[in-house]
């Protein structure tokens, strides 16, 4: 039996879905006062200097901090319905088909929020490890429960769920540096491309 590991943002879809889900599920006062509160840290973002796993941090503190755990997951599996098909790259989606139809065990490895990946992935019975949201008395802290699922963090989460040498082939799919952990478990690895 196999294992192949997917990124989810750019590599299964062609778009960034953390911040589609943000649009949609937070507050719109929430939002334009981000847009004015957060925009040193974009500009920061856009010139280099700062990471993807800080500024999501960040963006999705501010928009989801206190806010009820069951009305985003009620979100979360609205957009995994209605918006991330959308999104969805038809050639992934043949890879993942091909690879479930061989038997191996599929994993989501993704930086995205739990809130929507994972009705997304109980519906196409994939395994996920995914950034996920900490929750208090069943509202939302503001804060993840192991970390930004990006970078090293993506490869010890791997580790720490499968033992991979199991498995007769590693794969592994990503699109950005923030995979390149990821990749490097794989024998077999795809770089922005299947």
């Amino acid at each position: 039996m196999d294992i192949a590991l997917f990124d989810f943002d750019g590599t299964i879809t062609h778009t960034d879905t953390f911040t589609k889900f943000l649009l949609f599920a937070a507050p719109k006062s929430r939002i334009n006062t981000g847009k004015v509160i957060l925009l040193p840290t974009v500009v920061k973002y856009k010139l280099g200097l700062l990471q993807g796993s800080e500024i999501r941090k960040k963006v999705y503190h501010f928009a989801f901090k206190e806010r009820s755990e069951q009305q985003l997951r009620i979100k979360g599996e609205a957009f995994s319905e209605l918006i991330i098909p959308r999104y969805v790259r038809p050639n992934a989606f043949e890879k993942i088909k091909w690879h479930q139809q061989k038997g191996d065990v599929v994993v989501i490895v993704s930086a995205s929020l739990d809130l929507y990946l994972n009705p997304w992935c109980v519906k196409h019975g994939l395994d996920l490890i995914c950034t996920e949201v900490d929750v208090a008395d069943g509202i939302l802290t503001g804060n993840y429960i192991n970390g930004d699922c990006s970078g090293i963090t993506k490869k010890q989460l791997v580790e720490h769920r499968y033992n991979l040498s199991n498995f007769s082939t590693v794969y592994a799919y990503g699109d950005t540096p923030e995979d390149n952990e990821l990749l490097s478990l794989a024998d077999e690895k795809f770089y922005q491309h299947f």
